[in-house]
């Protein structure tokens, strides 16, 4: 059989992506970090190096592997981050929402994918008015539990929506090396860097970056590029 060269699946991480983060991650990393009595200076560096990770496996990382600790730093950094959310401190990438609708008029099935749990993507979505943007919303929990960089949320998307009949008719785009690894992992024809958030295009690119885009907003020439 013959695979189509369309790219009909779209999935797209959120905070950084989609999403306009301006440092709100780090925010409630520090905030989490002080409620639990621990030195956020001493954890920084490894947040920034991780972006884009399921933010439960940060902290076990952090905490020595202490499920209980880890589970209520956890807990503390979705209730700092929703509350910076609630405060209005969060807003669209230029043009985010407008490529979801373009993607989606054009027959194209877009997926929006978080490494937060799902009461804080939700919180995003709710603040945003995304609740009906796109086709389907996926968290690390979704799709077995394990997040970036791990391919379990992109091949997730792919069961769960039956868009395709081949995983090298997905698109996978984000910010951070571990969204480029997830795509690269799960086979994804296209894998898409996004210079608005957390990582530079050279790691981008070192860890398996089709193409490298000013923004999300760039995606659909993109697409378009490469299926001509």
């Amino acid at each position: 059989m013959t695979t189509r060269n369309t790219l009909d699946l779209i999935v797209l991480d959120m905070a950084g992506t989609t999403v306009a983060d301006d440092g709100l991650v780090e925010r409630a990393f520090t905030a989490a970090a002080e409620r639990l009595g621990e030195d956020p200076a001493t954890m920084i560096g490894h947040v920034r190096a991780t972006m884009g990770e399921s933010k439960i496996s940060v902290f076990r990382h952090l905490l020595g592997g202490d499920e209980t600790r880890a589970r209520q730093a956890n807990a503390a950094f979705e209730e700092a981050y929703g509350e910076l959310v609630s405060e209005g401190l969060i807003a669209p990438v230029p043009g985010a929402a407008e490529t979801v609708a373009e993607l989606r008029g054009q027959g194209r099935t877009v997926v929006l994918t978080t490494g937060f749990a799902r009461v804080t993507q939700d919180a995003i979505l709710d603040a945003l008015g995304w609740r009906d943007l796109a086709d389907l919303t996926l968290c690390p929990a979704d799709a077995g539990g394990r997040g970036r960089p791990y391919p379990d949320m992109v091949l997730t998307a792919f069961l769960r929506t039956g868009a395709v009949d081949h995983v090298r008719r997905a698109v996978v785009a984000g910010d951070t090396s571990y969204d480029m690894l997830s795509g690269a992992r799960a086979g994804a024809g296209l894998v898409a860097g996004v210079l608005t958030g957390a990582h530079a295009e050279p790691a981008l690119t070192e860890h398996g970056a089709t193409h490298v885009l000013g923004s999300i907003a760039e995606l659909p020439a993109a697409i378009r590029e490469y299926e001509s």
